[in-house]
């Protein structure tokens, strides 16, 4: 795919930078360390090489179709390698609409701020207090909601247990939040409130129901009147519980638990069992578009987005952190990123931007319960923002940012 640039996307992200005023975190760290008299070194450019790389390594672990978008004060950049659909044979499109899974929790946590803001909910109140009871622990906080900390299992992961039937079962059916919130109690929780992080669609389902309370409207009109129009997000919708993704957009594709089954295409579902957890639909440049706006403080206070950006580790090795509905990932070259990911039947999402806003990507595969190629997505991460300075992979290896098994949307089964 040839190499494409925004001059207007350009100006705009220029535009927003100097309105910002934010400086990243890590530009802060690199000028104290800086000896004096030293020139101040601008951000490294993308590695468009190694993002094709990465597309193509995706490709190869099994997706049809991958693609990327990369925004920054130098224009637009984009790359995309494979089918967009299987049955026609159309290219992959950096334009394309899809699904953008947990993308969505974001939205979500940036409307639940903007009340907070509003005095309208505490963060540090009791759920219960919005949606008396509704759960069976008050205290479990909205702040443990938004940083996966509630204890309140994942419906997703029985519900998903067997992949293709799991979603034949419910690619049509519409659920209220009840039924969703019914299924997680259910089950056992998986520990004390703040006691630990637990992924859980259940937590952002519950904000959902919160949100609508509050205002007394629903959810697609917060998201439109708060994030969508402000935005001008031309390409975003959520369409809940309707199945279709209208324009010109990528279908998505699902790999059976069975090694050798054929996939499944999953375009046409109403995602009724996530809905505030993961229901939106958008495009690479509308993501590109909200999570610099996010980052670069048009949407949220600074206090806010303090809070939101404030976040605990999720693994082991100290990578990968969870703030509020925000995840932040520190890529090899020690720059830190900011967004979230997506699991939804048929597609794999990354949407990050750095903390000032400036430099933003979105990449998606149109594929699913496929680890493999959702690792070697994140490999666009590295590429995009830590350009040539990223390590190089041995000659022949795929090199990937590899997702943390506890953090992934929905149960990843792979081909055995």
């Amino acid at each position: 795919m040839l190499l494409s640039f925004d001059r207007h996307l350009a100006v705009g992200a220029a535009l927003l930078a100097v309105v910002a005023g934010v400086v990243p975190a890590t530009a802060a760290h690199a000028a104290q360390a800086r000896p004096a008299g030293t020139a101040q070194a601008g951000p490294p450019a993308p590695d468009l090489a190694a993002l094709e790389r990465a597309l193509r390594n995706t490709t190869a672990a099994g997706a049809p179709g991958a693609m990327a978008r990369f925004s920054g004060p130098g224009g637009a950049r984009t790359r995309a390698v494979g089918v967009r659909d299987r049955a026609t044979g159309a290219a992959m499109d950096p334009a394309a609409r899809f699904r953008i899974g947990s993308v969505s929790k974001t939205f979500t946590s940036v409307v639940l701020l903007q009340l907070v803001a509003e005095k309208k909910v505490a963060l540090d109140a009791s759920a219960g207090r919005y949606l008396p009871g509704l759960l069976p622990d008050d205290r479990i906080t909205v702040r443990h909601l938004l940083t996966h900390r509630s204890g309140l299992a994942d419906y997703t992961d029985a519900m998903f247990a067997r992949t293709v039937p799991g979603f034949e079962a419910v690619r049509n059916k519409v659920f209220g939040y009840g039924d969703l919130v019914r299924l997680s109690l259910d089950e056992p929780r998986t520990n004390p409130p703040g006691a630990a992080y637990a992924y859980s669609n259940t937590n952002f389902v519950v904000l959902g129901m919160l949100i609508e309370k509050v205002t007394g409207t629903g959810i697609a009109k917060e998201y439109g009147r708060r994030i969508i129009k402000p935005l001008r997000l031309r390409n975003t919708s959520y369409v809940h519980p309707g199945t279709a993704i209208r324009g010109l957009h990528a279908r998505g594709y699902l790999h059976p638990d069975e090694a050798g089954a054929p996939l499944v295409d999953s375009t046409e579902q109403t995602v009724s069992w996530a809905q505030s957890a993961g229901a939106v639909i958008s495009d690479a440049a509308d993501l590109n578009t909200f999570t610099s706006a996010l980052l670069g403080g048009k949407l949220l206070s600074e206090p806010m987005l303090d809070a939101m950006t404030t976040a605990t580790p999720t693994d082991t090795a100290r990578t990968r952190f969870y703030g509020l509905g925000l995840r932040r990932y520190d890529l090899s070259c020690g720059t830190s990123v900011y967004g979230h990911t997506g699991t939804v039947q048929g597609f794999y999402t990354y949407a990050f931007t750095t903390r000032d806003g400036r430099r933003s990507l979105a990449a998606m595969a149109n594929t699913s319960n496929r680890g493999q190629a959702n690792t070697a997505l994140g490999g666009a991460l590295d590429a995009a923002f830590c350009g040539a300075a990223a390590a190089r992979p041995a000659k022949g290896a795929a090199r990937g940012f590899a997702a943390a098994p506890a953090d992934v949307d929905l149960p990843e089964r792979h081909a055995r």
